[in-house]
């Protein structure tokens, strides 16, 4: 092994000590009296008892935005592009589905102003890697963008990790079912789940303008769960940082979705040409307006194979933006009028999710896991059969 392989091989085990130590923090294991835990199919679900009272023990107000995953390796950002763009990758035939506008009907709770005070979180700007990209309030002068679709269909989810709260971005892809990233529900590789969720669409400084929903199951692949995951970094740069939650109903029996819409989702490439696309990322970053309003960050994506082939975009968003969606096409979609559609024209696919930066906040870049056949597809499959009320 050479010297440069060893130094490597330090930085990669020393970074996973880090993950590994904050179960002192406190997680929710597999023994936990109210949770159940199967994995099958290389998918493993958490049920959770919805019996137990979950909401008193989530603090909107002073919830810690979950660190972002670091990635301490250096990269040649010229040569990681050139590479991508010489690389012809055949994951599988593309394929994606559409979502829905929704009724747009509120249900508004307030739960109190954040109070974000700073918690070792760096932000990401055009950095080192002079990797383009725009970072802007969703929110424009006089209107609040997060009650029009397709701004609402994304979110804030709070969650527990021992008595703490901490909080990521994530979305709706069904009528009741939520995609984020898989660091937001679980350790990797100890088989512990966090707990307590709750996700918050078109979430405002505070306002959650369509209610607050709880989960009813967590899905992950059982490869991120048990450390089996294919990652450059453990634990950090992984083939399957995703994850799907199945809410629960409301009191009427509708799901978030029936009022907010939701996006589709698209795997093995959709949008993409020769491993490029343009990428609209979605998040609550506590770098930004203190995680209490939504943000935009467009930017070109390309494939990095060296990085666990993860979608890599120039942003500008740190910690909070985790699980935050990574769409193609985003906006409101144009009648036509003498032109015509180009290919992989649907509107508002979601094709990852956010997962890490560097360790350094010079290179302003992030990484997604790829949308594939068998990390979202069986994911999405999955849920969808153990709960078809929330997929209709």
């Amino acid at each position: 092994m050479t010297k440069t392989n060893i130094s490597l091989t330090k930085i990669c085990r020393t970074h996973l000590s880090a993950i590994l130590a904050v179960t002192a923090l406190g997680f929710v294991s597999i023994e936990h009296a109210t949770a159940q835990v199967r994995s099958a199919n290389g998918v493993t679900v958490l049920s959770v008892d919805n019996s137990v009272p979950q909401l008193a023990s989530v603090d909107f107000v002073r919830a810690k935005p979950m660190s972002l995953p670091l990635n301490p390796l250096s990269t040649d950002a010229t040569q990681s592009l050139l590479s991508a763009l010489m690389t012809t990758q055949k994951p599988g035939a593309p394929g994606h589905v559409a979502g829905v506008e929704g009724n747009g009907t509120t249900n508004p709770t307030f739960l109190g102003t954040p109070e974000f005070a700073e918690d070792g979180v760096a932000p990401q700007d055009f950095g080192t890697n002079k990797h383009p990209f725009s970072t802007a309030r969703a929110d424009l002068n006089g209107l609040n963008t997060n009650r029009a679709y397709p701004y609402r269909a994304a979110g804030k989810l709070f969650f527990n990790i021992g008595s703490s709260t901490y909080m990521c971005s994530a979305s709706l892809i069904k009528r009741g079912i939520v995609v984020t990233a898989a660091h937001c529900v679980a350790n990797f590789g100890r088989s512990q789940f966090y707990s307590n969720w709750h996700f918050i669409p078109g979430y405002r400084n505070g306002n959650a303008p369509f209610g607050t929903h709880t989960v009813r199951q967590v899905w992950i692949k059982t490869s991120y769960f048990n450390g089996t995951d294919s990652c450059a970094v453990a634990g950090v740069v992984c083939t399957n940082d995703v994850a799907v939650l199945t809410l629960n109903p409301t009191t009427s029996g509708a799901y978030a979705g029936t009022s907010t819409g939701w996006l589709g989702y698209g795997w093995n490439g959709y949008g993409f040409v020769n491993t490029l696309t343009q990428i609209t990322q979605i998040g609550y970053p506590a770098g930004l307006d203190s995680a209490g309003l939504m943000e935009r960050n467009d930017s070109y994506g390309y494939t990095n194979s060296s990085q666990s082939n993860n979608t890599m975009i120039g942003s500008n968003m740190d910690g909070g933006s985790s699980g935050g969606p990574w769409v193609v096409n985003f906006g409101i979609k144009p009648t036509l009028t003498g032109e015509t559609n180009g290919s992989a024209p649907s509107p508002n696919v979601v094709v990852g999710v956010t997962s890490w930066g560097y360790t350094s906040t010079a290179p302003k870049e992030q990484g997604a896991s790829a949308f594939t056949s068998n990390n979202i597809v069986s994911l999405v499959n999955s849920a969808c059969s153990a709960a078809p009320a929330a997929c209709l």
